[in-house]
């Protein structure tokens, strides 16, 4: 059985730390007591054991069970399922996705995770210390791991944001090379489709911070509300992180046509320069015989002050203008 850990407590307090998962209902639990099932990757018998001794809906089962579902939070009967979407870097740039299911009922709770490396020991820890809220029961720790969930797009996008600076200010310096521009459309690849995955997220949260929904008592929705404002502010920044992935390329692409742009202007300008002694050397090698030039003393050296002057006029006019 991959069950993590399954407790039942009661008043705030940890009253079974064993609980046995062999599919034979629960006994009637007093009030202020509820178990919390942690399952990691189970298989299918193994959930159908949870399923009947918690007698779970089958269609949010085979939900549970499919690790591509999208956010959504769905009623069936008095439980309520949820389907939260985790995201963790798998490489340098590469994001994997996870999903964590939710059963809340009365009486329990139970989670069901697939894909995701961040365990729930230390969160359900931290909750065992914190008696007064764990007393407010399966709500409180629904939002805890919700909120768990979702701090865990920070730490990717730190790191993704990083590497776009990085990105950003190189290409101020010089114009990127291809397999930097092909690194570019990846990112922006990956932030598309953590937009398409995490997106729904928000809608999830918005409804259990409006709708009246089962186990989730009303004054616990203002806990909800900062999960929702954390999943808007990701939203925002992942989507200034495709804007900036999207300037460095129009940006650089800028820096490159002005640099080209001065390279032009400057050949031209010497084009122009040396355009003129081309002209007079062409005149002059026609290899005519009656020029009248030709018979003159000074005709060479005339030639020559005619050239460096025009030249010389030619180059700080350039020079004057920004061309060279």
């Amino acid at each position: 059985m991959t069950v993590i850990a399954a407790r039942r407590y009661c008043n705030g307090a940890v009253a079974e730390p064993n609980l046995v998962v062999d599919g034979n209902p629960p006994p009637v639990l007093p009030a202020g007591a509820f178990d919390w099932i942690g399952l990691c990757e189970p298989a299918a018998a193994e959930m159908a054991l949870v399923q009947q001794q918690y007698a779970l809906h089958p269609l949010a089962v085979e939900d549970a069970l499919n690790p591509r579902q999208m956010p959504k939070v769905e009623v069936y009967g008095q439980t309520l399922f949820i389907v939260a979407r985790t995201a963790e870097l798998a490489g340098e740039e590469e994001i994997a996705y996870g999903q964590t299911a939710f059963f809340v009922g009365p009486g329990y709770l139970i989670t069901v995770r697939f894909g995701s490396t961040r365990a729930h020991f230390d969160l359900r820890t931290q909750i065992e210390m914190q008696k007064d809220r764990l007393a407010e029961g399966q709500d409180y720790i629904l939002h805890a791991v919700l909120d768990f969930i979702v701090d865990g797009y920070l730490p990717l996008l730190d790191q993704l944001d990083d590497v776009a600076q990085q990105m950003e200010e190189a290409a101020i310096d010089v114009f990127p090379e291809q397999a930097v521009i092909r690194r570019i459309f990846r990112l922006r690849r990956q932030l598309r489709r953590f937009e398409r995955v995490i997106g729904p997220m928000e809608e999830m949260c918005e409804r259990l911070v409006e709708a009246d929904l089962p186990c989730i008592d009303p004054e616990a929705r203002i806990w909800f509300r900062d999960v929702l404002d954390h999943v808007r502010r990701t939203m925002a920044r992942m989507q200034s992180l495709k804007e900036t992935l999207a300037a460095i390329v129009e940006t650089a692409s800028l820096l490159e046509q002005h640099r080209q742009g001065e390279m032009t202007r400057a050949l031209a300008a010497w084009a122009a320069i040396l355009a003129v002694p081309t002209a007079i050397a062409g005149i002059y090698g026609m290899n005519f015989e009656y020029l009248p030039e030709l018979q003159w003393r000074y005709g060479y050296f005339a030639v020559w002050g005619v050239i460096i002057t025009i030249c010389g006029g030619l180059w700080l006019r350039f020079r004057r203008i920004g061309w060279l």
